[in-house]
């Protein structure tokens, strides 16, 4: 008879997988920080440099279900030390790279460590708290949305006093230091816990899905769309946050809010990784209780009506600093609610592989911050918002109209060839 995990055992698990995630979020979140300074010091111009950036969310996302293969089959250890070592890699190579090939390199480097550490902690997660997904998704997914917020200061700071090559190796060695030291204690569940159903808002599986099967059904097809086009929009406000902030003449205007004064690019990029931390195992928790469809719905909906708030008012810094928070406070939700979405859907057995491959959807997306760039060179930023307002509507409307009764019907219909769940063989 195999042994069970005490109950801290998994609240230790989570709280390791936050802190893995906060030391590589300054990877995308970060980013926006470095993109002005590297263009001041070669003149390669703006898309050509957030291309490295969208190697890198490429090749963060689109490797994780390899990634998460290995994690399903060998554990969360090994993965995760991996990824230390390639994000501090990542890092390094940036501090030194003087030439686009070699930034590029550097991005596709930290993008297979980022994603080698997310895909395994989201994934973890998952198997550890299968009655709590939303939360659990979400409360790691926030060390990634908000490991941001304690580092931007100090990155800007030495940005501004050593250059932007001092802070890349630095905080290179730090994150990546911290990442292989905490991998050693990462380990999944020794025993699968049982599905508590505690609502009938929470439709679950009963067959466990094996990632081959979950690519043939019209729900996981139909996320990955709702997922793109989500993404899309807060990956071009990530990676564009401070050329928006240039071109809106706010960026070094000192602000005075919440006890604070510093500039307002500064601050934005602060409140917002702050915002986005708590959104995601906030909207995780809610989407616990009032269902995935709904949560989306409601979040997607409040994006847009944060985007059209920047757009027209956004020459200010105050409703700059305060529509962007907003905006990510409710973007960030997507990385708890598609992972928590999936494993209700594909049940807890391949939770790691199948989410990861959801989470490929991110790759896709961030082929739009280039373009963003070139859409606001020719047309503005207002065309650029309009897309994310349009992209966050449909979205809104697909998840209540079209997915919700689509994963209802799909849940209550009999899978044909698939294993029963040993959640929920335990649960029944």
């Amino acid at each position: 008879m195999e042994r069970q995990d005490p109950p801290s055992a998994k609240w230790r698990q989570l709280a390791l997988g936050v802190l893995c995630m906060a030391m590589i979020a300054n990877l995308q979140y970060g980013w926006t920080l470095f993109v002005d300074p590297i263009d001041a010091q070669y003149h390669w111009g703006r898309a050509a440099i957030q291309l490295a950036f969208t190697f890198f969310v490429a090749t963060e996302t689109w490797l994780v279900p390899i990634e998460a293969w290995f994690v399903d089959k060998y554990g969360p250890r090994i993965v995760v030390c991996f990824g230390g070592v390639m994000i501090g890699l990542a890092w390094i190579l940036d501090a030194y790279a003087s030439s686009l090939p070699l930034l590029y390199l550097a991005a596709v480097i930290g993008g297979i460590g980022a994603g080698s550490v997310y895909g395994t902690c989201v994934g973890n997660a998952l198997k550890w708290f299968p009655h709590r997904r939303g939360l659990a998704a979400g409360a790691t997914a926030a060390g990634f949305g908000a490991g941001a917020a304690l580092t931007v200061v100090p990155i800007a700071k030495m940005i501004a006093a050593s250059g932007y090559q001092t802070a890349f190796l630095t905080f290179g060695i730090i994150q990546g230091g911290v990442v292989i030291l905490l991998s050693f204690f990462l380990r999944k569940p020794s025993v699968a816990a049982p599905v508590q159903r505690k609502t009938l808002r929470l439709p679950q599986a009963q067959f466990d899905r094996t990632p081959r099967e979950a690519v043939r059904t019209p729900v996981f097809w139909v996320m990955y769309a709702m997922f793109v086009m989500v993404a899309a929009g807060g990956l071009m406000a990530a990676a564009q946050i401070g050329p928006i902030a240039h071109d809106f003449e706010v960026a070094d205007v000192p602000v005075s809010m919440l006890g604070f004064q510093m500039a307002a690019l500064t601050f934005a990029i602060s409140l917002d990784r702050i915002f986005d931390g708590f959104g995601r195992p906030f909207f995780g928790y809610v989407s616990d209780n009032i269902g995935r469809e709904n949560t989306m719905f409601i979040a997607f909906s409040i994006a847009a009506l944060a985007v059209i708030l920047l757009i027209s008012n956004g020459h200010s810094p105050i409703v700059f600093i305060l529509a962007t928070a907003v905006y990510f406070g409710v973007f960030g939700e997507i990385y708890s609610l598609f992972p928590a979405t999936c494993g209700d859907t594909f049940g807890s057995k391949y939770a790691a592989t199948n989410a990861g491959m959801l989470y490929t959807a991110k790759g896709t997306a961030s082929f739009l911050v280039p373009f963003a760039s070139l859409v606001s060179t020719a047309y503005g930023w207002s065309a650029v918002f309009a897309m994310v307002i349009g992209l966050n509507a449909v979205a809104a409307m697909l998840a209540l109209f079209v997915l919700k009764p689509l994963r209802t019907r799909y849940l209550t219909a009999e899978p044909a060839g698939a294993v029963l769940s040993p959640n929920s063989a335990r649960a029944a």
